[in-house]
């Protein structure tokens, strides 16, 4: 049967302490469901183990039928592979074996390695595996997904398709292909939009059992029927839709803080997890490390006594003061970008929430950059009012003056008190990192780094590119509350509906390089699906001009 079951699955990393441990839920046949959770605590890991990528240090799992697996960075850490390369990563296991020996037979052949015997047994053991009926999967999904044709797999590289156009064809194959089991981890990274209302429909419609992570709440409520929560080293199972999965953690949360029969039962969980990692050690000294853990845990645990309180959320504050402005934030005069979009003129003013919206590749990050004079527009010119000072958040964390730097180091180039910097580390959920280096922190902890940074400087305008896009569900919503207090003017580029329905007003870009002012939410929304009717809606203006 087409279902997973999870007991008492345990993990730390080499040389560390205990990242989950009595981790057990059951996804049954057909059910969707999602794993939730702050950044760090193991979600992808729950995957990489399943898939067999990574072993457990201890606990069960059993996945009936045929599984396909997709990882949150498919298409993006090789992007001079081909396309076969790419699909053949995400095929069933014993084709991606076969697949793999085929491009090498071929590689070896081209150098001269091979007399072509090499090859011929490749080629033969790709055919009666099924590899020409996947290929022929491949096309469908291609003319489904890529808006150029792809003529041949073994040629075209990855480098060639926009990041959005790689995801849809990984996802258009897999909620096609038929599989038992998907494994999707971040699905909706890199897509726009209209792409995520697509996926939405995909996963809704599809039969297979399917356990992905993402950090999109509206996905989350649309398509989870079953919500994993990995919080407090374990994890429970909420039962129904993420639409009641607030309120329903709202209550457990209430519940254990009442209930002295959690103490007891946690104390016993960790003494006897504390007993095993002992044995453990005994057998093996390089489990020492983890025992020394389990049994300082349990010695933590048992001194602060009872009652324990809740799963500690994550205490994220964010204050986003701004400052004074002139009424004109920016003017843009006939504003072009590289014939990405048609010329435009508008204007911002101060206390504004604008978001920059359309599908990807239609210059949205272009423009962004030219209103932080990172970059030139082709045509036309921006003048900014007085008192302006402009903070920018880059999409991919890129921050070549953080590398070597540890977290507590590029706080003190603005707080030069360390207690200070420790405490607004604390409010970003970064003590533990203050330490750390940045380039070995994960997508959430340096975005989380980076709003801080934004904080320190007191800009009064911030520019965002896709903000929450590596950001755990609290710390999107602890930069909601900030965003909503912040006395001066923001511009964002963000796929995030529920980000985005917070803003007072949206600039549309199109495919076809028009350009219109929104007026509010459910207007950009309807844009975005239908925009050949926008002519139509009175109350969106085209902003662009002949």
């Amino acid at each position: 049967m087409s279902s997973i079951i999870v007991s008492e699955l345990e993990y730390g990393p080499p040389g560390a302490d205990q990242l989950f441990f009595d981790v057990s839920f059951k996804v049954s046949p057909g059910e969707h469901a999602a794993i939730v959770g702050a950044n760090g605590v193991g979600k992808s890991t729950i995957l990489r183990i399943l898939t067999q990528e990574i072993d457990a240090d201890g606990g069960e799992f059993a996945i009936g039928g045929t599984m396909l697996n997709m990882t949150q960075d498919v298409g993006m850490s090789r992007p001079n592979d081909t396309l076969r390369e790419m699909l053949i990563e995400v095929a069933p296991s014993n084709l991606r074996k076969a697949g793999r020996a085929l491009v090498a037979a071929e590689k070896a052949l081209a150098a001269g390695e091979d007399d072509g015997m090499g090859y011929a047994t490749a080629l033969s053991d790709w055919g009666d595996l099924g590899g020409y009926d996947l290929e022929t999967k491949w096309q469908a999904s291609a003319q489904r997904s890529v808006k150029t044709p792809v003529d041949d797999f073994s040629t075209r590289l990855v480098s060639e398709l926009s990041g959005g156009e790689r995801k849809r064809l990984v996802l258009d194959l897999m909620l096609t292909s038929g599989a038992d089991v998907l494994l999707l981890d971040e699905p909706d990274n890199y897509l726009d939009i209209p792409t995520r209302t697509w996926l939405e429909e995909q996963i809704k419609a599809c039969k297979s059992t399917i356990l992905m992570v993402s950090h999109d709440r509206k996905l989350l409520e649309r398509c989870a029927t079953k919500i994993v929560v990995i919080e407090g080293s374990g994890c429970w199972v909420h039962g129904g839709s993420y639409v009641t999965f607030p309120e329903a953690r709202e209550k457990r949360q209430s519940l254990l803080g009442d209930d002295l029969k959690r103490w007891n039962d946690e104390e016993r969980r960790l003494f006897h997890h504390m007993k095993i990692m002992k044995q453990r050690a005994a057998q093996n000294f390089k489990n020492a490390t983890k025992a020394n853990g389990a049994e300082t845990r349990w010695e933590k645990f048992v001194a602060a006594g009872p009652p324990p309180p809740p799963v500690a959320d994550q205490q994220i504050y964010v204050r986003l003061r701004g400052a004074d402005a002139a009424r004109r934030v920016a003017k843009l005069e006939r504003i072009s970008i590289d014939n990405l979009f048609m010329p435009f003129s508008e204007e911002i003013h101060h206390g504004e929430r604008v978001g920059l919206i359309g599908p990807n590749g239609t210059g949205k990050t272009h423009l962004l950059k030219v209103l932080s004079g990172e970059n030139q527009p082709t045509e036309g010119q921006i003048t900014f009012g007085p008192r302006t000072s402009v903070g920018v958040f880059t999409q991919v964390n890129n921050r070549p003056d953080f590398l070597g730097r540890e977290c507590l180091d590029i706080v003190c180039d603005r707080i030069s008190e360390e207690e200070k910097a420790m405490k607004t580390l604390a409010r970003y959920g970064l003590r533990n990192n203050a330490r750390q280096k940045f380039e070995t922190l994960s997508g959430g902890q340096k975005a989380r780094l980076e709003i801080l940074r934004l904080e320190i400087e007191g800009h009064n305008v911030l520019l965002l590119d896709e903000p929450t896009d590596n950001l755990d569900i609290e710390s999107s919503e602890a930069l909601e509350r900030a965003l909503d207090g912040f006395e001066g003017t923001v511009v964002a580029v963000s796929h995030d509906r529920t980000f985005l329905a917070q803003f007072d007003r949206y600039i549309m870009i199109t495919d076809d390089g028009e350009v219109y002012a929104l007026p509010d939410f459910d207007v950009a929304m309807a844009g975005l699906s239908e925009p050949d009717k926008l002519a139509g809606l009175r109350l969106a203006k085209p902003l662009t001009r002949d």
